[in-house]
């Protein structure tokens, strides 16, 4: 099985997964950015783009390399990962069901103001114009598509371990 933990930047993704597999057995964080990260070491580079999702080859990797560790080690594997354009969500949710891996798809939401805040506060990161670019794509998919197919865990007022807690109830029902 796979957790996919979405959201827009701030939202509290990369704390709540780390804390998700603590309270699943057996599980292992999977950050499918790691592959974007490989595309961009290309060289010479790949087409220029904004964002490596766009790249085609990004989401049929996602989809073989979560396919192969999970054939590899069994288990539930938690994947944090910000995916904003429906399309891209299809072909990743229609390539994960073609090897009949289930996923259960949440999405970590917060108003824009706690998002803003979080991004101009985050002490590792530091504030970041491309994070604050992804605010308004991240609401406009929320009204449009997102919400519709995940299950929605507002952490406006709560904490990455009471989100963490919530998920982990969520996949015992």
């Amino acid at each position: 099985m796979i957790v996919w933990l979405n959201g827009t930047h701030g939202a509290g993704k990369t704390t709540t997964s780390a804390l998700v597999q603590q309270l699943i057995p057996g599980s292992r964080v999977f950050d499918a950015e790691k592959v974007g990260e490989t595309l961009m070491d290309i060289s010479p580079g790949l087409p220029s783009t904004d964002n490596f999702q766009h790249w085609p080859p990004w989401r049929p990797l996602v989809v073989e390399t979560a396919r192969r560790v999970l054939d590899y080690t069994g288990g539930t594997l938690v994947m944090p990962m910000t995916v904003l354009v429906e399309e891209y969500w299809r072909e990743i949710s229609a390539g994960l069901a073609e090897h009949a891996i289930a996923v259960r798809h949440f999405v970590l939401h917060a108003d824009q103001d706690t998002l803003r805040g979080r991004i101009d506060g985050d002490t590792v990161l530091g504030p970041s114009p491309f994070r604050h670019a992804h605010l308004e794509p991240y609401a406009e998919a929320a009204r449009t598509w997102l919400h519709d197919e995940a299950e929605v865990i507002d952490t406006t007022h709560i904490t990455p371990a009471q989100a963490a807690r919530q998920i982990a109830d969520a996949l015992r029902n």
